[in-house]
This record gives C-alpha cells, sequence and structure tokens, in this order.
C-alpha cells in the first residue's frame, strides 16, 4: 500500500544517512525499523522503556540556551545534530 508520510527533517537526513551507510534503499530501512519497532513494544511494558535509557546530552562548553528553558522541539534538534555528526564522521566527510 502506498502512502505519505510527514517525517521531521533531521530524522529524514539520519534515515537517508542510515540507508547509505548500509547501502540498502530508504524504503527497505524504514519498513524494517517499523516492524521491528512494533514487534519489540510488544514485549515492553511502556512505561519501563523510558526508565531504561534516559536522553544523554552531552556537554562540550556552555550551552546557548538552559536545557530548562528549552523546548521539546529544541531538545530533539539538539541530540539529532550530535547523530548527523556522527554519521557524517563515519562516512569519513567529517
Amino acid at each position: 500500500m502506498r502512502t505519505s508520510l510527514d517525517i521531521p527533517d533531521p530524522l529524514f537526513k539520519h534515515l537517508k544517512t542510515r540507508a547509505a551507510q548500509e547501502g540498502r534503499t530508504l524504503r527497505d530501512l524504514v519498513i524494517e525499523l517499523v516492524e521491528r519497532g512494533l514487534s519489540a513494544r510488544e514485549g515492553v511494558d511502556p512505561h519501563k522503556r523510558f526508565l531504561a535509557r534516559p536522553p544523554v546530552l552531552p556537554s562540550q562548553g556552555p550551552m546557548a540556551m538552559p536545557v530548562g528553558q528549552m523546548t521539546n522541539a529544541d531538545l530533539y534538534n539538539t541530540i539529532n545534530e550530535e547523530d548527523d555528526e556522527r554519521a557524517i564522521q563515519r562516512l569519513g566527510r567529517g
């Protein structure tokens, strides 16, 4: 079945980078991740899922804005910027 999804730009970049690293299509990667996510959620208590791995924001000096004043979107972008930088380094482009 064909459908359209609105995927945030940072997430889309992350998916495309990972697909390229693995030498596969974006479609195949997304299908695998969705299938894996659906099967994993069946065996995990949703309340425990977030307790197992709290988010970590690396500190490389003072942040432009204190974490307490950041919105969820600001935190999401900060986390994904680090993931993008790591992916670029793995590809030897950094």
